[in-house]
């Protein structure tokens, strides 16, 4: 490895550890560029631009240096590339970033080294349609949420599954996730834990009307399109909990399994299962 690129959560203790893994990068003769991950949470952005980070699209590694939020922003602008990811827990839950900061430097020797295992991680493409046209695209690495702002009303939303009418949803929303996404709000919503690299596309309504409409697991194929009601008001899709895109009645949201993937570094000391146990606090 000749180039490495660094991505640090805006605060104080994020970027002091960059500014220390430059100096030890650098001394063993890496190249090494550091960008800041900027605060997107809430932002509003229906327009098909991408951000970018001030790195090269060719280095050999991206480490991040923050929590999963900061993680799901480095995969957004520059983790398609196919460059594994080395995710440094410097946030909270951190299931992305499985490597404390105890674990990071032994973990990072070994791959420098080439001694690693990088996982694919699959993505979601986001497509909404206004009026027959195409209004905005995203790529996702958790989840597309589709919900309401402060007004707490039922919203009406009308599933079908690869042009098959599946259910009008009356719920306080719907989550659509990636198995990577499972443990996020998925999880709060009481949709199933799966496991990181199974391929398929989970289903969770948010506070269902009707109890019977429970969480589903479709295969990857699946091609899913949800229709924004008729009466619907201050109804938002949030791509990873950062781009906010305002719907009106009458919007499409189609969504599909990404051509693009992730990969993550694993964690040499931890598997999955073990990383779970902790993270949740099971016995």
């Amino acid at each position: 490895m000749n180039k490495i690129g660094v991505v640090a959560k805006n605060d104080a203790a994020a970027l002091a550890t960059a500014t220390d893994l430059m100096t030890w990068l650098t001394a063993r003769g890496l190249t090494v560029y550091l960008a800041q991950s900027k605060p997107t949470a809430g932002t509003s952005d229906c327009g098909r631009s991408e951000e970018k980070l001030d790195i090269p699209a060719d280095v050999d590694l991206l480490v991040v240096l923050g929590g999963d939020g900061t993680l799901l922003y480095a995969a957004r602008t520059l983790g398609r590339s196919g460059v594994p990811i080395l995710g440094v827990n410097m946030g909270g839950l951190g299931f992305m970033t499985e490597l404390s900061l105890n674990e990071f430097r032994p973990a990072l020797e070994k791959v420098l080294q080439g001694d690693f295992t990088a996982e694919p991680r699959m993505m979601l493409s986001i497509t909404v349609e206004r009026a027959g046209a195409s209004v905005t695209e995203h790529t996702v690495l958790n989840d597309a949420v589709i919900n309401r702002g402060v007004l707490a009303r039922i919203l009406e939303l009308n599933v079908t599954v690869d042009d098959t009418s599946l259910t009008l949803y009356r719920a306080d929303g719907l989550i659509i996730s990636t198995p990577t996404g499972s443990t996020a709000y998925n999880l709060a919503a009481g949709g199933p834990i799966v496991h990181p690299t199974h391929d398929s596309i989970i289903l969770t309504p948010i506070c269902p009307f009707t109890l019977t409409n429970r969480p589903l697991l479709l295969p990857p194929t699946s091609v899913i399109t949800v229709a924004v009601g008729s009466g619907a008001s201050d109804v938002f899709l949030s791509s990873d909990g950062q781009v906010n895109c305002p719907l009106a009645p009458g919007d499409k949201i189609h969504v599909r399994r990404s051509e693009s993937t992730i990969s993550l570094v694993k964690n040499p000391y931890k598997n999955y299962f073990e990383i779970l146990r902790t993270k949740l606090g099971w016995g």
